[in-house]
């Protein structure tokens, strides 16, 4: 496998990189995420206009039908800029389940060809109450076009106009269903997540619904895949920002009348969090190349994940403790990026879950001797 970037992937990141960066610093940002949607329509409406909304969509559904590689390029800086447009969450998980779905293809292109757009945006309600990855109770019913239940954990669901919905028919099958936000029987609660971004309840009460083909557990499953490789992609990006921030600072940063670099102990711990992100940089890289393979499985994501946890907490808290009392503060950029680090590390399975899911495969493994 080729580890740098080919000169498309470098043009797609540093377009990308322009569209963010001209837009985002600290002020900006709070200001930004301080608003009742969270995020910016014109930086969206700017995204749309690069072609990134329909980044990883088949040409057939008017998309670019880029593959992972592009997709962890992107998200790189989304996690370098802490930028909130909901580009993973309003687009390429809702998309992609519709895309990989056995739904019908004029659906598919109409429903793809408005995401791809910036005409709609929507939203995967999933989750439930007493969810633990990486099993899913899916206690949410469908009989006769409706579908009824609660999804208390739908990230940026109170700005979706559409919902892909998963639910459990009367033979027990887990499906997925399309249904508009303001369809009759849907209600929805808006939060504010600690990373400033947003989410809602979801409630479901006899909501008219499309059926997007038949057992749909494998696609989910498929999707959460690529989902887990694109947040190991952003948070990469964040740690790899915090480092640079916290190197800049004990470089400018003077006690005793010299640079707080020149201590060897700060030093040291500075390059603990250079190795923290390497490895991460590494397993990112090894999830993305076993997607582009199609030899990715859980085991892949959960050893990628794995260290992107371990090293996010690491980097995140020397980030903070190196900067002083400023790295907790609103107003730099430090305390952020590890809110977002905490975030993404609890998003789809923790640190313990997904070392327990590796420890639960051990008897598959041969047993390695030295002799």
């Amino acid at each position: 496998m080729d580890f740098e970037l080919s000169d498309e992937q470098v043009m797609l990141r540093d377009t990308v990189r322009d569209v963010l960066t001209k837009t985002y610093d600290i002020e900006t940002l709070r200001a930004v995420t301080d608003t009742p949607l969270g995020w910016s329509r014109d930086v969206w409406g700017s995204l749309a206009e690069i072609g990134l909304l329909g980044l990883v969509f088949d040409e057939a559904h008017g998309g670019f039908g880029a593959g992972p590689e592009e997709l962890a390029a992107v998200m790189g800086e989304f996690g370098a800029t802490l930028a909130p447009e909901p580009f993973l969450d309003s687009v390429v998980v809702p998309g992609l389940l519709v895309e990989r779905s056995d739904a019908d293809e004029a659906l598919k292109a109409e429903f793809l060809g408005a995401l791809a757009s910036g005409e709609r945006l929507a939203a995967f309600a999933h989750l439930e109450q007493g969810d633990r990855w990486p099993s899913f109770a899916v206690a949410t019913s469908a009989a006769d076009g409706t579908v009824t239940g609660t999804k208390p954990l739908v990230p940026h669901g109170d700005c979706a106009d559409v919902f892909v919905v998963s639910a459990r028919d009367a033979d027990g099958t887990v499906g997925l269903y399309l249904v508009e936000a303001d369809a009759d029987g849907v209600s929805r609660t808006a939060y504010r997540t600690h990373d400033r971004r947003r989410g809602a309840q979801v409630r479901f009460e006899a909501a008219p619904a499309t059926r997007l083909g038949g057992d749909a557990a494998a696609v989910v499953a498929d999707v959460q895949r690529t989902e887990q490789s694109a947040q190991c992609a952003e948070a990469v990006g964040a740690m790899t920002r915090s480092l640079n921030l916290t190197v800049e600072y004990l470089k400018s940063r003077k006690q005793f009348g010299v640079p707080l670099a020149a201590f060897q102990a700060l030093a040291h711990r500075a390059a603990d969090m250079y190795v923290a992100l390497e490895l991460a940089s590494s397993m990112n890289l090894y999830l993305t190349a076993a997607l582009s393979e199609g030899s990715a499985d859980d085991v892949t994501a959960s050893r990628a994940k794995l260290q992107i946890c371990r090293s996010g907490r690491l980097i995140g808290q020397e980030a903070v403790q190196m900067h002083g009392g400023i790295g907790v503060t609103a107003e730099y950029p430090v305390g952020h990026y590890v809110s977002r680090l905490t975030a993404i590390a609890h998003t789809l399975g923790d640190a313990n879950a997904h070392l327990t899911e590796l420890s639960s495969h051990l008897r598959e493994w041969d047993m390695v001797t030295v002799g």
